[in-house]
């Protein structure tokens, strides 16, 4: 009987993480209008972002817009969303390389698109889309690897954090741009990058806008490798890394990111819910527009 009703509590609480964790971490609840953004962000064009799932299980996610540093453009935005969504539901899946195109990995926002979408209303409902989507990146049941090539920058940087491991590159760097456009991290960043390498570290990096490069990403554990210059290239290294954490079935590797993954939610979402709504008191404030007005990101 004991037996018995444990097992109904197991399932029971099983089920219950599921739902939690199937469901978006912004929902219309919570005045998050999904549709109204994406119509807004459809009207932002440029650049692309690919996704190729191997047929080892390891897909590689592709972030191209190499005129703009790889930054995304609001049609970007939407395609990333759609590549999660659709890895989500890839049940041979093992493993995932996020890469940029042009061995460079991403620059965040681009700013022509920031520019039009400088109202504090607009930013906080971009700001709640690019966290449902990099939330859902970082409950993949895949093992995630950021390859970091050349910058990554601003939104950029928060992106590689969403990742479970990061792979720098021996000429790369991850720079937490955000204080200079008068911002702070919106898509999840500073929550995930307390989480890696603690409120200490983080704050360096955030109040500093330090230029983290590899041997100092290794340090302090934001990054978990350096890849030296091979000749068969970045990716193809990545692809080699990510194959020692990969090996065997689909579904022990998928259970084994779960349960990491579910280990590491406890209070997760206040903390972004937190970070979105400080977000949405510096976005289009004056700090933000005079940065965008001179085109600070790249130039200091």
């Amino acid at each position: 009987m004991a037996l018995s009703i444990w097992r109904c509590m197991l399932n029971s609480s099983a089920a219950r993480c599921h739902l939690h964790r199937s469901l978006s971490l912004y929902n219309s609840s919570h005045g998050f209008k999904e549709e109204e953004i994406k119509n807004k962000l459809a009207l932002l064009t440029g650049g692309s972002v690919a996704l190729i799932k191997r047929e080892n299980g390891i897909a590689e996610l592709c972030i191209d817009n190499p005129a703009r540093m790889n930054a995304f453009t609001g049609t970007m935005m939407i395609e990333l969303s759609e590549c999660v969504s659709d890895l989500e539901n890839w049940q041979e899946g093992k493993g995932l390389i996020v890469y940029g195109a042009e061995n460079t990995f991403c620059s965040g926002s681009d700013l022509n698109a920031v520019k039009a979408v400088t109202n504090p209303q607009d930013g906080v409902m971009m700001c709640m889309f690019i966290q449902n989507t990099l939330t859902k990146l970082q409950r993949l049941p895949l093992i995630s690897v950021a390859l970091v090539q050349g910058k990554a920058l601003g939104g950029g940087a928060e992106l590689c954090t969403a990742c479970d491991f990061r792979l720098m590159t021996e000429d790369s760097e991850i720079r937490f741009v955000h204080k200079h456009m008068g911002l702070v991290p919106g898509w999840g960043g500073a929550t995930r990058l307390i989480q890696l390498i603690g409120s200490r570290h983080a704050l360096k990096l955030l109040s500093s806008a330090l230029r983290v490069h590899p041997k100092y990403a290794l340090n302090i554990g934001l990054a978990d490798e350096i890849l030296s210059s091979g000749t068969d290239g970045p990716l193809a290294e990545a692809q080699k890394w990510i194959a020692s954490y990969t090996k065997g079935a689909a579904d022990v590797n998928r259970a084994v990111k779960k349960v990491v993954a579910s280990g590491r939610e406890k209070l997760f979402e206040d903390s972004l819910r937190t970070e979105k709504e400080i977000f949405g008191t510096v976005w289009g404030g004056p700090a933000n527009m005079q940065a965008l007005s001179k085109g600070t990101k790249h130039n200091e």
